[in-house]
């Protein structure tokens, strides 16, 4: 098994299993907070995506943003990756965690069209309850994602696994925006998880690492780097 806590100012599993990231996201956005999707609720939709494999076979969870270097959850394996029908961009404004309602910073999601490589992580079974139950308690907690089983083509061969696809209805959506205009937003914007630009960075590098070459996120480097530089 392989442990994965918090990197960063990223949050650790403990800190999500635990409530305590809920609590600071309401003590750091007091607007935002009254919008939080109920723990019940979250777990909810985990479980019915559950019901529709066998009892005991291990279930997949597609990693494509912080997922990938900061998982927050024990697995098993892991496997690079490629979806298809979904790409990997900057779709949603970030106003609390990684920017502020005055200067929002935007967070990646998965967008209709194209392909995206990323990591698939093995969950045991019967090591479920926590390891998802973090997964869906950080991840479903404004909204902003459906949760929904999609086929990813490894090495290794095909794997169904859970995806976490952006709602173009949420509050949030900001849509196919320009790169220069994505990178302005990212350049200037700080949360109380840091820079938005740190969330790049790690996400980049991190495809870096496992010999993945993503053409936007390094354009969005650059220009990033650019802006930081005025």
């Amino acid at each position: 098994m392989t442990k994965n806590e918090s990197l960063g100012g990223s949050p650790g599993r403990e800190e999500i299993l635990s409530g305590a990231l809920e609590a600071r996201v309401r003590e750091h956005s007091r607007d935002f907070a009254q919008r939080i999707i109920p723990v019940a609720e979250r777990l909810a939709i985990k479980n019915s995506l559950l019901e529709k494999i066998a009892p005991d076979e291990d279930v997949w969870v597609f990693g494509y943003g912080s997922l990938m270097w900061n998982p927050a959850f024990h697995y098993a394996e892991r496997r690079i990756a490629r979806l298809h029908g979904y790409h990997r961009r900057f779709v949603f404004w970030s106003t609390s965690g990684r920017g502020t309602p005055d200067s929002p910073g935007m967070m990646l999601a998965l967008a209709p069209g194209g392909s995206c490589v990323g990591v698939a992580f093995r969950i045991r079974r019967d090591e479920e309850v926590p390891e998802l139950n973090s997964v869906f308690m950080r991840e479903l907690m404004t909204g902003a994602y459906h949760a929904r089983w999609v086929r990813l083509r490894t090495e290794e061969g095909p794997v169904p696994a859970i995806g976490l696809i952006a709602d173009p209805a949420h509050r949030n959506y900001a849509g196919r925006l320009p790169l220069e205009t994505v990178a302005r937003h990212i350049a200037g914007a700080e949360g109380w998880l840091g820079p938005c630009s740190d969330y790049l960075i790690r996400t980049t590098n991190h495809l870096r690492e496992i010999g993945i070459h993503d053409s936007c996120l390094e354009t969005l480097m650059g220009l990033v780097a650019n802006e930081e530089s005025r």
